[in-house]
């Protein structure tokens, strides 16, 4: 997944359940001090930042004046930004290092409110870019190659943005209402996390789990029985369902945030108002969601497959989606020396240039790599400009630990090669791209882990993991998108929205994507409140884009195992541009449409071939 730290810094994340024999780790084990080397230092660098995003304003009005005084404004943001996205990792980083630790915690909000306070000092920037227009724009460029190396890209995406832009004062106040439209998020995450009344339940074995909160239900909704499995979807969904309607009415206030956002800069839709900063073409969204339809009888397939593996002689329900088919009696563990010589086995399709620049990151002090008691519970990669990667892991020693890690290492790398190939302003890469870069190491790791298992049962636990990756990031994700389109459009025509409402239309999805029609599987209806439980939802039109990047990664996949070379550099080379263009054309460049709906079949057609390989084995 992706987690948005800030508009400079992006860090890729996944939440895990800890197993109750993990390593445990007393303290940190990576060197944060290459970011700062103290908090002191930190605090200095904060206070001298804010001083500086504080004077931005003085270049108001000046833009205009000369090719060197547009180099200056723009020279300045930059640096306030670049050295922004530094604070940012650092507290962060820090901050998820002990999360009781309140200065830290208090550290995470100082660099946040710094990002809205940029935001606010230099709202008037575009609306001034756009008054001094495209042919001026142009002359100044001409005149310093260093404003177009450096700021070209940003300069033409302002004048794109002219037909959406408020005058400097409408800017000014959209900035400063960026707070206050995260609000919902937040009294969502207080609500679910911290104030819902999770029940205590008793599983047959006696086993007693005093909360079933979300890492509680992550972790035995996996469990073999079925009743147990059964009471856990139960009993977890009956608590948000009491809730149904203030969740709804949280919900409803994103919304309402978005199609605000959009109407008052003048999008026809928020999805179009969500496409248009990465100049995304609004058929590429369409596309997933019809392609995604067009493969549901390969993903019926799988979830027939699923119901014979598991040995269910009635109806497939909803809770049997999560237990391993091939669940091993002594499921394979991997040390984190295993996982770095696993990982380099497997990027090597990427060439020695990348293969070098992962084992320096990972000889390298830049990993927290163990949980600990009051560590948070995020999995991510995050990267200041001129410093490197760091990583904080929750590594659990086996194989879905062992995922993650290739996973952010893709995340790492990318940053790495952009870093080092573009200059700060082009580096920042979007997320439609970043999770190409770490699926694509996923997909890779599954077809070495298969290649090399030792004997079938072993090969068929790596398959079914691999199926349970396309499910839930391409299936499950796409589906997301289309209920998260329909409340948008409820809103759009006029109608009201509720918490029922959105089960309503949750559940029709749902269950189409299940085959309930079809007698591939049953929804109980008290399922159907899952939407209130789902977090991204509050991200605006976010989830999409890792359904995208999994159908990206599976066509790159397939070409770099069957062409080597040449796919390997328009990869690659798509990976060094960074954010020197919007992605898109990008893929387009490294020989990908992802309009078309070429990589989306390559996906489906993988999963179809993962099925295949079990009932070959299952045969014998």
């Amino acid at each position: 997944m992706k987690r948005l730290l800030a508009a400079f810094a992006v860090a890729a994340f996944t939440t895990t359940a800890f197993a109750a024999d993990a390593p445990q780790a007393t303290l940190p084990d990576w060197d944060i001090a290459d970011l700062y080397a103290s908090p002191q230092a930190w605090t200095d660098a904060y206070t001298k930042t804010k001083a500086q995003a504080e004077a931005l304003s003085q270049y108001k009005g000046t833009l205009g004046k000369s090719a060197a005084a547009m180099l200056a404004a723009f020279d300045a943001l930059s640096k306030v930004n670049k050295e922004t996205q530094r604070l940012v990792s650092y507290a962060g980083l820090v901050g998820d290092e002990d999360v009781r630790v309140s200065e830290n915690q208090e550290r995470v909000q100082l660099a946040a409110d710094l990002q809205t306070r940029i935001g606010e000092n230099t709202a008037w920037m575009t609306p001034e870019i756009i008054t001094i227009g495209e042919k001026k724009v142009a002359a100044f460029e001409a005149q310093s190659p260093e404003l177009k190396t450096r700021f070209g890209f940003a300069l033409h995406d302002a004048l794109r943005s002219a037909p959406h832009t408020l005058s400097q004062e409408g800017e000014r106040i959209m900035a400063a209402s960026g707070n206050m439209a995260a609000q919902p998020g937040n009294i969502y995450s207080q609500l679910a996390n911290g104030d819902l009344p999770f029940p205590s339940i008793t599983l047959s074995d006696g086993m007693v789990i005093k909360r079933l909160d979300l890492q509680s239900y992550s972790k035995y909704r996996q469990v073999a029985n079925r009743a147990d499995r059964k009471k856990v979807f139960d009993n977890y969904f009956a608590t948000y369902k009491k809730f149904e309607g203030t969740f709804g009415q949280v919900q409803t206030a994103q919304v309402l945030s978005e199609e605000f956002n959009a109407k008052q800069r003048q999008f026809p839709t928020a999805l179009d108002a969500a496409l248009f900063s990465a100049n995304m073409p609004e058929g590429v969204y369409h596309q997933l969601v019809a392609q995604a339809n067009a493969g549901l009888p390969v993903f019926h397939r799988y979830l027939a497959l699923r119901k014979k593996m598991l040995g269910i002689k009635d109806e497939l329900a909803y809770y049997d989606i999560y237990p391993s088919m091939f669940a091993a009696d002594n499921p394979p563990k991997y040390t984190v020396d295993d996982a770095h010589r696993i990982a380099l086995a497997v990027t090597s399709a990427y060439g020695p240039d990348y293969t070098a620049m992962l084992d320096k990151a990972l000889s390298s002090k830049w990993i927290d790599t163990y949980p600990r008691e009051g560590k948070a519970g995020d999995q991510y990669e995050t990267d200041a400009y001129d410093v490197h990667p760091y990583m904080h892991l929750n590594y659990n020693d086996d194989f879905e630990s062992l995922s993650v890690y290739v996973h952010e290492w893709g995340h790492a790398v990318h940053s790495m090669l952009a870093n080092k190939a573009q200059p700060y302003e082009t580096a920042n890469y979007s997320t439609f791209i970043a999770e190409t870069a770490s699926i694509s190491n996923q997909m890779l790791l599954s077809d070495y882990m298969v290649a090399h298992a030792k004997t079938n049962a072993e090969k068929l636990f790596f398959l079914d993991k691999e199926l349970e990756l396309i499910r839930s990031t391409f299936f499950r994700q796409t589906m997301f998108a289309e209920f998260q389109l329909a409340i948008h459009e409820e809103v759009e025509q006029g109608k009201p929205l509720s918490g029922a409402r959105m089960t309503e239309l949750y559940c029709s999805v749902l269950k189409k994507y299940h085959g309930a029609d079809r007698g591939v599987m049953t929804i109980d209806p008290a399922y159907c409140s899952e939407w209130s439980i789902i977090p991204h939802f509050y991200f605006g039109f976010y989830v999409w884009q890792y359904a995208t990047s999994m159908a990206g990664a599976a066509q790159f996949t397939d070409a770099i195992e069957k062409e080597g070379a040449p796919a390997r550099d328009r990869y690659i080379a798509m990976l060094k541009a960074g954010g020197s263009d919007y992605p898109y054309e990008l893929y387009k460049k490294a020989g990908i449409d992802m309009a078309s709906p070429a990589p989306y079949q390559a996906l489906i057609a993988r999963m179809n071939s993962v099925i295949d390989q079990i009932d070959a084995l299952t045969a014998k």
